[in-house]
């Protein structure tokens, strides 16, 4: 028996590769669907089964690709209704794979069809829970994603889902492996650890929303807490999971590679998006003109769904050399199919060819220091802006500095000053200089970065609030 986690830490998801004498499941697949089939081909083995916990919300999976490759059924639990032919399965339905059998709990409350699978040795044994967004490690699935389509309050989904977790997850031996579905940095859940391997002895230890003197009032207020709102593009990828869409290969061969002049044509007849996805540096340095930032070395597939609001939008991409399909790919995966092509030669081709380019204005955070200072000596406000997330804010921040969170930074455009220069931090540097080519392109040239964000922040003498420990912040 092999088991395989491919975590991908963009999306912070697990899928699974399991293979036993031959024969291969696979468990919420990723769009890209041949590194699976490379996989079991290399090991003389055969794909049988495409096991879905539910339909997600926060990518696009490929099961509809790898059954059209490989004719293995796709597997959905009670409740599922897709548009495409599945295998609708029982609660408790046993799957042979090879010498081992895989059984379905259906274990609503995330979502009213959320399975998870248990995993039996060949001796019959429980060994491994691939638990979906029923159970994570450290939290469980937010019940607020599927209200709509469940006729139903996320209170009423949180019942259902302390119900499934006592009866069918919590009833596992101590040593049961759990697999979950996604890592801290998840917008499915509120408190997921960084580890993404644990046992369900672990989880009865140490997860708060399974401690066993818990009421089902008590979980329900617990686990509906806090939530942020999902992100905008979740509901469009389940349609995406539920209705079926285009192999990811036709979106990466459609996509042209244009040449500077002719990328500046078709960026003003298709009224595209420019997205750039090179690193912060580079962008601040330079950078098309109204271009957005966001980076392929930041968390960016969930940040694009949180910020590009129309995921029709067509997209033209500035990439560094040799990462356009990574691009592409990246941005399928959470259903951003429309991308029409890339700059070719990168943006030194278009510096080259003698285009207009602009820059982003950036300071240390010593010189941050200075102007508030400065400021604090004239009675004056220096406009700063803090971009981070409200429970990194909470936590701590610059004192009376107030919370403009960069997933809603569209609820906040009247906040920033037209006339003023203003400074805009984040943790580290990443998601301020995503907002500031945001606040650029929307004509808002008086915006500066602050370099090392509240990380280089802490180094100064700027004053800040008292540290509060998240894990108190449920």
């Amino acid at each position: 028996m092999k088991i395989e986690q491919i975590y991908t830490g963009c999306l912070a998801q697990g899928a699974y590769y399991i293979e036993s004498n031959g024969e291969v499941a696979i468990i919420d697949p990723l769009r890209e669907v041949q590194p699976y089939i490379d996989k079991a081909n290399a090991n003389n083995a055969k794909i049988k089964y495409i096991f879905e916990t539910h339909f997600h919300a926060d990518f696009v999976s490929g099961h509809v690709t790898l059954a059209e490759k490989t004719g293995a059924p796709i597997v959905f639990g009670p409740n599922a209704n897709p548009s495409f032919k599945a295998h609708i399965a029982t609660d408790n339905e046993v799957f042979q794979v090879g010498d081992i059998t895989i059984t379905l709990l259906h274990t609503p409350g995330h979502t009213m069809e959320s399975s998870c699978y248990l995993l039996k040795d060949k001796d019959g044994k429980d060994y491994a829970l691939f638990s979906g967004d029923t159970l994570f490690l450290g939290d469980v699935g937010r019940p607020d994603l599927a209200q709509k389509a469940a006729d139903m309050t996320q209170e009423e989904l949180a019942g259902i889902l302390f119900d499934s977790l006592r009866t069918k997850v919590m009833t596992l031996a101590d040593d049961v492996i759990v697999y979950p579905a996604h890592g801290a940095g998840s917008a499915c859940g509120k408190n997921l650890s960084k580890e993404t391997v644990g046992s369900i002895g672990e989880q009865k230890a140490t997860n708060y929303a399974l401690r066993a003197d818990m009421t089902k009032d008590e979980f329900v207020k617990e686990v509906t807490d806090g939530l942020l709102p999902p992100p905008a593009y979740f509901p469009m990828n389940v349609k995406l999971n539920k209705e079926g869409y285009i192999n990811v290969e036709n979106i990466i061969s459609e996509a042209k590679a244009f040449e500077a002049n002719t990328f500046e044509l078709v960026a003003n007849e298709t009224e595209a998006l420019i997205l750039d996805v090179r690193h912060q540096d580079d962008f601040e340095k330079g950078h098309i003109p109204k271009s957005i930032f966001i980076g392929l070395d930041g968390g960016f597939a969930p940040w694009v769904g949180a910020l590009i609001l129309d995921y029709k939008q067509p997209i033209l991409l500035v990439t560094p050399e040799g990462r356009e399909q990574e691009a592409i790919t990246r941005l399928a995966r959470v259903g951003y199919d429309n991308t029409i092509g890339y700059l070719e030669g990168g943006f030194e081709n278009w510096k080259k060819n003698g285009f207009e380019y602009d820059t982003i204005n950036s300071v240390s955070a010593e010189s941050l220091e200075e102007v508030l200072e400065d400021s604090q000596d004239k009675n004056k406000n220096a406009n700063v802006f803090d971009v981070r997330k409200p429970g990194e804010y909470i936590s701590e921040h610059i004192v009376d500095v107030s919370s403009t969170p960069l997933d809603f930074l569209n609820d906040h455009l009247a906040e920033f000053p037209k006339n003023e220069t203003f400074y805009v931090h984040c943790a580290g540097g990443y998601r301020s200089v995503i907002a500031a080519s945001i606040l650029k392109a929307r004509g808002y040239h008086n915006v500066v970065n602050v370099l090392g964000g509240f990380a280089a922040i802490k180094n100064t003498g700027i004053k800040t609030t008292n540290y509060v420990c998240p894990s108190t912040l449920k």
